[in-house]
């Protein structure tokens, strides 16, 4: 999948593109396990970072689904890591789209701040 320049992170959906629910249930967990050593300022090799998962690849549910939001800096910081991650959604016919979240103390602000 070819990732828009302006798309700030990637949700690889726990859905096929045929709509059937992927398995095992813990694939996301899974997926963002194996790539928690990849992170800003690279591994960190501090009591229990290992059990962290990296900013950039977070097991999440959106919507009832399971989803792993990567973030695009992975691409630049680690593009072999980016593309591992990218064949996964693509070898398991994961659905696949980009966007941005919002941060969550910004979301329910108005414009105006308030």
């Amino acid at each position: 999948m070819a990732v828009t320049p302006t798309a700030k992170q990637v949700f690889i959906q726990g859905i096929t593109r045929s709509g059937r629910t992927f398995r095992p249930s813990d694939w996301a967990e899974r997926l963002a396990g194996v790539m928690s050593p990849f992170r800003p300022g690279g591994a960190r090799p501090t009591p229990g970072s290992h059990i962290a998962y990296s900013p950039w690849c977070v097991p999440t549910v959106m919507n009832g689904i399971k989803v792993v939001i990567v973030h695009t800096d992975l691409r630049d910081a680690e593009p072999m890591a980016w593309d591992f991650v990218m064949n996964f959604a693509k070898d398991n016919e994961l659905q696949v789209t980009e966007g941005c979240l919002l941060p969550e103390n910004d979301a329910g602000k108005s414009p105006a701040g308030g």
